[in-house]
């Protein structure tokens, strides 16, 4: 236990200081093993419940996962369920008794081509009498005609003392309806309170009120690309906001912390705005948070949005309460100079659960009560890891002149003189790296090297930075990366001739096109479910949303593929140039395909095809199939498998010795 303290955090002069201090500090006594970082973690997802009497928790035991109930008092177990090798997303409590479970299974409900996807799905767990049942059960679902799955949040009420649950599903009586269920945990059974029009196609939120009641419904038509906000009144809807968007139609994030609004999130000139809405007239208000960038609400036990996160080189959070965000401050000045995120509190921010990571408290959850003023660890993510190793932000110039921020994980006790280097580009695009843990850049940098990881335009350090990617795939998104090898091979601290480039998705596609758009900068390539034919791709993307789905115009999925890449469709010869499959006769080096067979976002063809064309064109190629394995690695075997192929691969053909 330790006592809350303030600290202010130092500066640093210069990149190499600074990552000199940084090996210094944040070394552990011995580096972890591979199988430390490629299973997954032994301890996640702890939540303390709404009074502050027990936490619940996830644990990793060989190949199953362990829902968890303990009492914060006495330490003693209150529930225990073993759920064994499902895709376990998320838990949260849905009161002081029941426990919400989310997880996800690949595949395609009967009778619905093309719809060949990642499908949640909710269970509610009571651990005093260790019991669970799905939401919605099979009976109501089967009456109802509704896909037994999870489409968006689900919202928590108390009506009349009683726990009600508003579950986003789908209806497939002839045709896909977004549907809105409700579930008493009470035992008074599950009803249908809302389904879109059947002639609507697009996307649906519904907010329920406290009382149970639908207050408002957010709606977007792919066809007219019309979008519409409705409040009610009397008991009906009235549409009161609207307009026509492309790309980014407005977003209902939920009820906003002033009586009758909503809190609506806004695209405007290339700025994420928060604004609030009145749900008696639609007037619109000014930018909320002082224009400052939030990206996820904060919502409170009463259901009201009471602040947001802004993720930068950590998360940062904003309350819109003084004395929330005082309090918050309180917290992170206990713990200096280290990230921390928030992971569940209870009302006015009393009691948090935070995750703590540095070279002082290592990794691991900690629960601070702030009537006592003091945090006690809960327990470490990864057993046996000690503190991470060092990662360190810095910027270099592009080509072009646009300014990369990036993050340089560093091996243990590393001589900072041409290390051996692995460019490791996330996926998305339109996702950004941060200096938060990242299990598969520490466990390349725990084998020697050097690990950069560029935010290249088109991530999402802000609206504007994601627009410079629009039209770059395969060129100045491609030259980022290259760029930042030759920035730090000019400091001396990686030798330009020992980098490979190893990537996920979009990474994975990055790293085929460092050995095939460009000649020179890699010695050797690992793509883990990475794009290889754009031109396929993009048919896929067509056929996902078949004239049997959609009612007129393309989607907006199919916009946003088209814009990203600077093409107009699948047949746009255009694709030709930036997919790597057309240029296998570049490739002078080995390359290592790692895919799952279960990936429904980058089909497991995509690898496929790209084995078929290296090894035609007689280039040294291996291909690593995942069984049962999805688009996320979410299973502890194969993603060490991943791990373990990916090292042996490097360690051949890039020795970090």
């Amino acid at each position: 236990m330790k006592i809350l303290y303030l600290v202010e955090k130092a500066s640093a002069a210069s990149l190499r200081a600074v990552l000199v201090t940084a090996v210094l500090a944040a070394a552990p006594a011995h580096p972890a093993s591979l199988e430390t970082y490629g299973r997954l973690p032994a301890l996640e997802d702890v939540v303390i419940s709404p009074d502050g009497t027990r936490v619940a928790f996830v644990r990793t035991v060989g190949a199953d996962r362990v829902v968890a109930v303990s009492s914060l008092a006495t330490g003693k177990k209150l529930g225990l369920m073993t759920v064994g090798a499902v895709k376990l997303r998320g838990i949260a409590w849905a009161d002081n008794r029941w426990l919400m479970i989310e997880s996800s299974t690949t595949g395609t409900p009967y009778g619905w081509k093309n719809w060949y996807r990642e499908w949640y799905q909710l269970n509610v767990y009571e651990p005093e009498s260790n019991t669970a049942y799905a939401v919605p059960s099979k009976r109501f679902a089967d009456r109802e005609h509704l896909l037994p799955v999870v489409t968006g949040r689900v919202m928590v009420r108390s009506v009349s003392g009683r726990t009600m649950l508003f579950v986003p599903g789908l209806t497939v009586a002839g045709t896909a309806r977004a549907a809105l269920l409700r579930v008493d945990l009470q035992g008074d059974g599950e009803k249908l309170v809302v389904q879109s029009a059947p002639s609507q196609y697009g996307t649906h939120t519904w907010l329920v009120d406290a009382d149970g009641d639908v207050a408002a419904e957010q709606d977007y038509e792919e066809g007219p690309q019309r979008w519409a906000t409705s409040t009610s009144r009397a008991g009906t809807l009235h549409e009161v906001a609207s307009g026509h968007e492309a790309f980014s139609p407005p977003q209902l994030l939920g009820f906003g912390p002033e009586p009758d609004t909503l809190l609506i999130q806004f695209s405007e000139g290339g700025d994420q705005v928060w604004r609030l809405l009145s749900m008696r007239d639609g007037t619109i208000g000014p930018p909320m948070a002082e224009r400052r960038q939030l990206e996820a609400p904060i919502e409170d036990q009463d259901h009201r949005m009471i602040g947001g996160a802004h993720l930068a080189d950590d998360i940062q959070y904003v309350f819109f309460d003084p004395k929330m965000q005082e309090r918050w401050d309180a917290i992170v000045r206990a713990f200096p100079g280290e990230h921390l995120r928030l992971t569940s509190w209870t009302a006015s921010l009393t009691e948090a659960v935070v995750l703590v990571e540095g070279a002082r408290d290592g990794y691991g959850y900690e629960l601070v009560d702030m009537s006592t003023h003091t945090a006690t660890p809960l327990g470490e993510l990864y057993e046996g890891l000690g503190a991470p190793l060092a990662v360190r932000r810095f910027t270099y110039t592009a080509a072009d002149g646009l300014t990369v921020p990036a993050y340089l994980t560093l091996p243990q006790n590393a001589n900072l003189k041409n290390l051996p280097l692995i460019v490791l580009p996330h996926g998305g695009p339109a996702l950004r790296d941060t200096a938060l843990f990242d299990w598969w850049s520490q466990a390349l940098a725990a084998q020697g090297y050097a690990v950069l990881r560029p935010n290249y335009r088109g991530s999402t350090v802000s609206a504007r930075y994601v627009a410079q990617g629009y039209g770059q795939w395969g060129r100045k998104m491609q030259s980022d990366l290259s760029d930042g090898v030759r920035y730090l091979a000019k400091t001396g601290i990686v030798d330009p001739q020992r980098v490979c480039i190893v990537g996920g998705s979009y990474g994975g596609y990055a790293a085929l096109a460092g050995v095939t758009l460009e000649q020179g900068v890699y010695r050797c390539a690992v793509s883990v479910a990475g794009f290889s034919d754009l031109h396929l791709m993009l048919q896929r993307v067509n056929e996902k949303h078949g004239a049997s789905e959609r009612r007129g115009g393309d989607v907006l999925e199919q916009r946003d593929w088209d814009r990203f890449l600077g093409v107009n469709g699948p047949s746009d010869p255009a694709l030709d140039s930036i997919s790597p499959i057309r240029h296998v006769d570049a490739v002078t080096v080995p390359v290592l395909l790692i895919h799952g067979r279960d990936d429904t976002v980058v089909p497991f063809e995509q690898s496929e095809r790209m084995y078929d064309a290296l090894r035609k064109a007689s280039k040294q190629v291996e291909l690593v199939a995942l069984k049962n394995e999805d688009h996320w690695l979410s299973r502890s075997d194969t993603r060490l498998q991943m791990l373990q192929a990916c090292v042996t691969f490097l360690r051949a053909h890039n020795p970090p010795d």
